[in-house]
């Protein structure tokens, strides 16, 4: 799931000759940005979930479970990063169509996957179309609508995504249990087929051509050096273990920060001789954006790694199907949805910084209540049971994520709001990547000695990372708008 969070170039081509009302068709076009993020979120949510199920049916080690999501949050980490500069330089149209039916085909390609090499491929290139189709929708969203409708349109976001969270691992559970003509866990893939061609024709038909009256040239150097640098990070996470953690995994952990550090001295000297920068590096002298990255780096791993391994444990540990799996998790996704519906209606301006403190203590309880239900109940633990913990851990979660974004952009001057904002996005997905390599790899190297214990280990890390959140949390501004 992404948070769109790029801003918006100065009005550029979109609604040429259209009264100052809007675009025409703004409500409509706004339905067909919603479709995609749906099917970014769907594909977050369903593959942890199903893992398992690919995992039996392909086969391969451990590692591609994880590698079905790292692959995706990965590509979308590094895509993110200049997805949003090529629709201003090519038209945020334009890159919304070829990247929903890159998106829709890749989704295909992994319906039809038969090895692991193939579905992760797959995957990979999903990641990469979504990160170029997502990045388009605020853009246009802000140029369609007239500024008094625009907190109704972006206030439709929090209700579709809320039903989306709560109703697609529900689907997919069903989908995989069903096996309706032999498909299995291809169905959660395929339902992406009907959605992104409804979602390209819609596209074609209802949304304005738009850009920006000035683009800043793309960095490729600086991408090759941030993606060579993530891979470099997450590839020995994910198989070091595999392998017996080898020299060559601690050799990458290393390459990774020298090649982070290359990447942060690139970027000076770019700036410095006038071309546009992938990141402004005045950016890390902002303690809001350097805690920011510090903050969300860790809480979207714990995220992320959350999610999976609890999938994991109810499937491997407890023999659940995919359908109750799903339907167990329902509370963490109603407890998030509430919390943004809380955090929307006013808390959140009035706590600021104090609501995401707040919110990672009650995630914080959560997560040490769950961990005392499963230690309690053995193998005999049950939905109703976890519901609780897994209550607090959702609206903990949403009460963090609610807030932060804003309160982090507070701390940064207006001119490096959009390099800023990429960059965050980028990081949180970078956080999933990181979360399924890191925490899975706990999880998968404490199976040795039961399910029960590899659950209770990974979630003495999570609290572990969720307290580093609580930390870095005091480097952020106080509130949204007053930057103290």
């Amino acid at each position: 799931m992404t948070t769109e969070l790029t801003s918006p170039a100065p009005p550029g081509t979109v609604g040429a000759g259209e009264p100052a009302t809007g675009h025409r068709w703004r409500w409509i076009a706004l339905a067909v940005i919603l479709a995609a993020e749906v099917m970014d979120l769907l594909d977050v949510l369903v593959t942890n979930l199903a893992g398992p199920a690919i995992r039996a049916d392909l086969g391969g080690s451990p590692t591609v479970i994880q590698w079905i999501g790292a692959g995706y949050t990965l590509a979308m980490a590094v895509g993110l990063v200049t997805g949003g500069r090529l629709g201003d330089l090519y038209g945020r149209r334009r890159m919304f169509l070829v990247g929903v039916l890159g998106f829709t085909a890749a989704s295909a390609l992994c319906a039809l996957a038969g090895s692991p090499g193939t579905l992760i491929a797959a995957r990979v290139a999903q990641g990469l179309f979504g990160a170029l189709l997502l990045p388009q929708g605020l853009g246009l969203i802000k140029e369609m609508f007239p500024p008094q409708q625009l907190a109704a349109a972006f206030g439709a976001f929090g209700p579709v995504m809320g039903i989306s969270a709560v109703g697609g691992p529900i689907l997919a559970g069903w989908l995989i249990d069903a096996d309706l003509a032999g498909t299995g866990w291809r169905a959660i893939f395929l339902i992406n087929v009907p959605l992104g061609l409804l979602a390209a024709l819609g596209a074609a038909r209802f949304l304005p051509e738009s850009r920006a009256t000035r683009a800043s040239r793309l960095d490729l150097p600086g991408v090759a050096l941030v993606s060579s640098g993530a891979v470099l990070l997450v590839y020995p996470l994910v198989q070091g273990r595999e392998h017996d953690w080898p020299f060559w995994a601690f050799a990458m952990l290393a390459a990774a920060i020298v090649v982070f550090a290359v990447f942060a001295g690139y970027e000076v000297r770019r700036q410095r001789s006038g071309r546009d920068p992938l990141v402004v590096p005045a950016l890390f002298r902002r303690r809001a954006f350097t805690g920011g990255l510090v903050t969300g780096l860790a809480f979207f791993t714990a995220l992320a790694g959350f999610s999976l391994v609890f999938s994991l444990y109810l499937q491997l540990g407890l023999g659940w199907s995919p359908l109750r799996t799903g339907l167990a998790g329902v509370p963490q996704a109603l407890g998030m949805v509430v919390a943004f519906v809380l955090a929307g209606a006013g808390l959140a301006q009035r706590l600021g910084r104090r609501l995401i403190h707040l919110g990672l203590v009650v995630v914080l309880a959560g997560v040490t209540g769950m961990l005392l239900t499963l230690s309690l109940a053995g193998d005999h633990v049950t939905p109703w049971r976890m519901a609780p913990a897994l209550l607090a851990v959702g609206f903990g979660m949403g009460l963090v994520m609610a807030p932060f974004f804003d309160i982090v952009l507070s701390g940064v001057q207006d001119g490096e709001t959009g390099s800023a904002s990429g960059t965050l996005t980028a990081v949180q997905q970078l956080g999933g990547a990181l979360g399924v390599a890191l925490l899975g790899t706990v999880f998968f190297d404490g199976i040795g000695h039961g399910v029960s214990h590899a659950v209770r280990v990974t979630l003495v890390a999570e609290l572990g990372l969720l307290l580093v959140t609580l930390v870095g949390a005091f480097l952020l501004p106080r509130r949204a708008r007053d930057g103290h």
